[in-house]
């Protein structure tokens, strides 16, 4: 009995879990300035400047970044108008 319990307890969060865990991924790209990338992050996400310079900045050297985190549902939604302003963006299942 005791270790049927434990087995219930974890399957719900087993099943929750591959929902939450998606990524919004910014890319490195040609076209657009790192200013830019950074007023984009504010308005879409209202990072303030220096988080959202930090974020360009790992776009810029490190080539992407993830720039939010939730359901696939919202990061969806949220690469959709990242797009909208003209970045490289995509959603990605979080590995970790």
């Amino acid at each position: 009995m005791g270790s049927t319990a434990p087995a219930e307890v974890e399957r719900p969060s087993t099943d929750v879990r591959p929902d939450l865990p998606w990524l919004a991924i910014v890319w490195n790209d040609p076209v657009n300035l790192m200013s830019y990338v950074t007023y984009v992050l504010q308005t879409v996400f209202g990072y303030a400047r220096e988080k959202a310079e930090k974020l360009m900045l790992d776009v810029h050297h490190k080539g992407k970044a993830v720039v939010a985190s939730g359901t696939r549902e919202e990061m969806e939604r949220d690469v959709q108008i990242l797009h909208s302003y003209g970045l490289w963006a995509t959603v990605q299942r979080d590995s970790a």
